[in-house]
């Protein structure tokens, strides 16, 4: 009976888990977005829905597991496919990035390493072997399955009502009319440092991104970016970042955009040039920014129409 009841504690806690993963990655949500289109084969548009999906798999599965029913038949496999799944992503990333930064399986609440995640994988997939083993849970006639298929269905419908995916923002900034205002870069050139900015930014088409190295919509922005930058190396983004030195290796291995051309602008210079709302990220054009466009709206397709105007 001992072992009965221990057996279900530790599948209520697995529930818990699962749960409290897919909540914390809901909001925001876009860097758990951005992963599936990391991977190579998933576009910008389709990765919104897939990480949904994703999420609410685990909400599904953590309900299941709390309430301890259908495990063997269904929860477990569920459970141990997922955790294989996000196991060869992290592997992954290991192996191109290294192990450094946030992995997001926890979002932002819980900042743990790749290799911490793959080790919290492990730990989890162990237990899912024993408990499929010694712990069946409960296993509901198919006439009252078929009674519960809409909580199931809430449970993975619900993170595409909680954070509903935008279809048509990503054409939004190019089909407004041009800003057309100068920015005066000279301030850039002469008092920025850690690297000497480039006086080609005044000429041609450049993207300069604005950013604090402590602000989480920066960070989110900074990651969209680089996986921009990685698919198409040719697109000439520029950050100038904001915030203290020892701040910067943070950073840049949460985001792992050291590789993108940036200097540090502090001060009234970072003020005069960017204003007070982080991130901003323009489109400029011989010095003239045609687009002030936010994270949201970052489309690398749009960029590159406009690159080739």
């Amino acid at each position: 009976m001992l072992k009965k009841i221990i057996l279900g504690l530790l599948c209520i806690l697995m529930g818990a888990v699962f749960i409290f993963s897919g909540y914390t990655k809901l909001n925001p949500i876009e860097p758990f977005e951005f992963t599936f289109v990391d991977l190579g084969f998933i576009n910008w548009k389709i990765a919104p829905f897939i990480a949904r999906l994703m999420i609410g798999a685990e909400f599904l599965i953590g309900t299941l597991l709390i309430l301890n029913l259908n495990l063997r038949k269904t929860t477990y496999k569920l459970g141990i496919g997922i955790l294989i799944f996000f196991s060869i992503y992290l592997v992954l990333l290991i192996t191109i990035t290294g192990n450094k930064g946030n992995c997001g399986c926890f979002g932002s609440v819980i900042q743990m390493t790749p290799l911490q995640a793959l080790i919290k994988n492990l730990i989890m997939l162990s237990v899912f072997f024993v408990l499929y083993k010694f712990h069946e849970g409960w296993e509901l006639p198919k006439k009252i399955n078929s009674l519960i298929a809409v909580p199931y269905a809430l449970a993975l419908l619900f993170p595409f009502v909680n954070n509903p995916v935008e279809l048509d923002y990503s054409e939004a900034y190019l089909n407004q009319p041009q800003n057309n205002y100068k920015i005066e870069l000279d301030s850039l050139y002469s008092s920025a440092t850690l690297n000497i900015p480039p006086k080609t930014l005044s000429q041609g088409k450049h993207i300069i991104a604005f950013m604090s190295l402590t602000c989480p919509h920066c960070r989110i922005a900074s990651k969209k970016i680089r996986i921009i930058h990685d698919r198409n190396p040719q697109i000439p983004f520029y950050f100038v970042l904001n915030g203290e030195d020892k701040n910067l290796k943070p950073f840049f291995e949460d985001t792992h955009t050291d590789s993108i051309p940036h200097c540090i602008l502090n001060g009234r210079n970072f003020v005069y040039l960017a204003g007070l709302s982080m991130p901003r990220i323009f489109l400029v054009h011989n010095s003239l920014v045609e687009h002030d466009v936010n994270y949201f709206e970052l489309d690398q397709s749009e960029l590159e129409k406009w690159l080739k105007e």
